[in-house]
């Protein structure tokens, strides 16, 4: 059961990187005042960056499930 734990901790991770990234959308998207000096080359990078970050939270939810059903801990390798 120990690795199991390491997949619960590792999906965890990318769950909070998901809403951190979501999170930071929301503050670009819909609350523009928070924004403060940044230009518009500053407020596309940070843009940017929190797609990547989202992108990659995706995909290693979408792995950890594939290869680790949550519904399944005893499987471990779901190939």
């Amino acid at each position: 059961m120990a690795q199991y734990r390491i997949i619960k901790a590792l999906l965890a991770q990318a769950k909070a990187e998901k809403e951190k990234a979501l999170t930071y959308f929301e503050l670009l998207t819909d609350k523009v005042v928070g924004i403060g000096d940044h230009s518009t080359e500053d407020y596309y990078k940070n843009a940017e960056e929190a797609l990547d970050k989202l992108a990659k939270a995706e995909e290693q939810i979408e792995i950890l499930n594939r290869y680790f059903p949550e519904d399944n801990p005893g499987k471990l390798l779901n190939d």
